[in-house]
């Protein structure tokens, strides 16, 4: 009997339809990042246990818009773009592990199915949006990565805009905001195939906490900036208004690559 191949769905015969190579998986990409303070028991509420509240600045969100190129160990997608190109917008906060700080996405949207897919093996909470970013240059009109440059972003899903940004960068510094700084402690979770009419909610079949981080990072001048305008908008099926500011913190601008191969399981969950 002939076993199905390939890391992830779809798996077949010889594997070349899968919709993921196997780690590692490569990323250059260019981050903006908009950090700010909301009310901590809003935070809280997207922690379950056995995740906290950090102790310091509890109430920290960071918004992080994404544009990516990505490949597997052969890098071939990356000479077929469709399978490479891709952005995201993210919300990180912070949690607290026995005693550790840990960032955490608590909600992620993607444009493309492969990062979609990734994001279910990786534990963020992924869904399809529309996520536009402007992209440096070195010929106007386009800006260069220098002071005074402006830099928008904007965030949509499902028919309706959920966030916007400008930011204008004003001078480089050691770090790109704090938030986003730690290993990730995210939960993967598989809900039980059999329902019933007195419990169509039966839980978990599986659920497990894990730590991700990178195994490779580098990193170009970290650009720090004054945001000069910053929304969040309603939308009946999303609840990112709930995290409205109280206070901004600040915005930051960046060009990394990184190599992910891999987590480690903290615990498994009972269900």
């Amino acid at each position: 009997m002939t076993s199905n191949k390939g890391f992830f769905y779809p798996r077949s015969g010889s594997g070349e339809s899968s919709l993921l190579p196997a780690p590692p998986w490569h990323y250059s990409g260019d981050l903006l990042t908009i950090e700010y303070r909301t009310d901590p028991s809003l935070v809280a509420e997207l922690l379950p246990p056995p995740l906290k509240l950090a102790k310091d600045d509890p109430g920290a969100v960071a918004l992080i818009w994404a544009d990516w190129q990505s490949c597997g160990a052969s890098h071939d997608e990356m000479l077929d773009p469709i399978r490479s190109q891709y952005k995201e917008a993210f919300v990180v906060v912070r949690c607290d592990y026995q005693g550790a700080t840990y960032s955490r996405c608590v909600y992620i949207w993607v444009d493309k199915d492969f990062a979609m897919l990734r994001g279910i093996h990786q534990g963020y909470p992924k869904k399809m949006g529309s996520i536009h970013m402007t992209r440096p240059h070195p010929f106007a009109p386009a800006p260069r990565l220098e002071a005074g440059a402006r830099f928008g972003a904007t965030l949509a899903a499902g028919d309706r805009r959920l966030s916007e940004a400008v930011i204008r960068l004003t001078k480089t510094t050691d770090k790109n905001g704090f938030v986003n700084g730690h290993p990730m402690a995210h939960h993967r979770f598989y809900p039980a195939i059999q329902t019933s009419s007195t419990q169509p909610d039966s839980g978990d079949v599986f659920a497990e906490l894990i730590e991700s981080t990178a195994a490779k990072f580098e990193g170009g001048p970290v650009w720090q900036g004054e945001v000069e305008q910053f929304s969040l908008f309603d939308s009946p099926t999303e609840e990112l208004t709930r995290l409205m500011p109280r206070e901004m913190i600040g915005a930051f601008y960046r060009q990394i690559g990184v190599v992910w191969n891999g987590g480690k399981s903290l615990e498994i969950i009972e269900p």
